[in-house]
């Protein structure tokens, strides 16, 4: 595993807080009706995505989840002045503004979404896999799924293929508590979802989700594992969010004083207090990191406001392939 240094750690740092920072301007323009549907926000599971950026292959490996996208991409290398201009339904958008919210992509950047369908992505993930091993190509895919996602019959049946074929790939569920509203101890009899893998014999177990250095410790076993041509890995990082499931959730399931104590142990100030008693850098220094953070936002902000709307005819480009679209009863405007 690549060593976790002082350098890890003053990058996560900045690179959670860009992200949070990111989405806590989503949050912000939303309620001003300049990103509309739904807005699926990451707040409280940061971790999840640093410790598996440290362990991934970037350039090489693949990633692919479900809805709640925004920050994955930046951190595979994609512009996030490209992302905002997407939740705007701007043309300079990662789907030209078609996409939004729940549709990032990214195939330069091997990131294949944002899926809106519940546990969409866990056989497309497995099958992107199947690619990589079919043309023998060293590559491993980390699929990831929510909690509620893992009562999909496709995941079952995912699971089964991807150890009969040894595919490789990572199934990650970031189980933050709640499908929605409804928690997991009202989905099943058991609340140990890692206990899954159990039944395909797989390996598998539960990570803490707000630490990325365990987290970085676990996907880097299950890539070396996937790598090495042993097949897939079954993961369940227990993480939470902060935030409503979407802009649109009362959050009436649950207290208040719950979302303070897990705040207590926020992965951002986690990272941010072993770099101070570390004295990696100073409470001056992360300052600045703030306020570079904060102007980075900003700058997506002005470029995605800037940029103009697609030409009405791309949403038919995208969609038809017949050019003359005879089915079209009136002039596209």
């Amino acid at each position: 595993m690549k060593k976790i240094t002082k350098e890890t750690y003053l990058s996560w740092y900045e690179n959670m807080m860009f992200w949070r920072k990111f989405e806590d301007k989503l949050a912000a323009v939303y309620i001003q009706q300049k990103v509309r549907g739904f807005l699926h926000l990451y707040n409280g599971q940061e971790a999840v995505l640093a410790g598996s950026l440290h362990a991934m292959e970037i350039g090489k490996d693949r990633m692919i989840t479900a809805y709640r996208n925004h920050v994955q991409p930046i951190g595979m290398g994609v512009d996030p002045k490209r992302i905002m201009a997407e939740l705007f339904g701007k043309a300079t958008g990662t789907s030209q503004g078609l996409g939004g919210s729940m549709h990032i992509f990214s195939k330069e950047h091997k990131f294949h979404g944002g899926h809106g369908i519940v546990g969409g992505q866990i056989p497309l993930g497995a099958g992107m896999a199947y690619g990589d091993k079919y043309f023998n190509r060293d590559n491993v895919t980390l699929c990831f799924m929510g909690d509620g996602a893992v009562r999909q019959g496709s995941l079952h049946e995912t699971l089964n293929l991807a150890t009969l074929w040894k595919l490789p790939v990572v199934f990650v569920v970031e189980n933050n508590g709640y499908a929605m509203g409804t928690s997991v101890a009202r989905t099943a009899s058991h609340e140990e979802i890692w206990k899954l893998g159990l039944g395909y014999e797989m390996p598998c177990g539960p990570v803490d989700g707000m630490d990325p250095v365990a987290v970085a410790k676990a996907m880097d076993k299950a890539i070396k594992f996937a790598r090495e041509g042993n097949g897939p890995t079954f993961l369940e990082m227990k993480t939470y969010r902060y935030r409503g499931h979407s802009m649109s959730d009362a959050q009436k399931y649950r207290t208040k004083d719950e979302v303070l104590e897990y705040k207590k142990i926020d992965p951002i100030s986690q990272v941010k207090e072993i770099i101070l008693k570390n004295k990696y850098a100073t409470q001056d220094q992360l300052d600045e990191v703030d306020a570079k953070v904060k102007e980075g936002v900003l700058e997506c902000v002005k470029f995605a406001e800037e940029s103009p709307y697609p030409e009405k005819s791309v949403m038919y480009d995208a969609v038809y392939e017949q050019k003359d679209y005879p089915f079209i009863k009136h002039k596209i405007k």
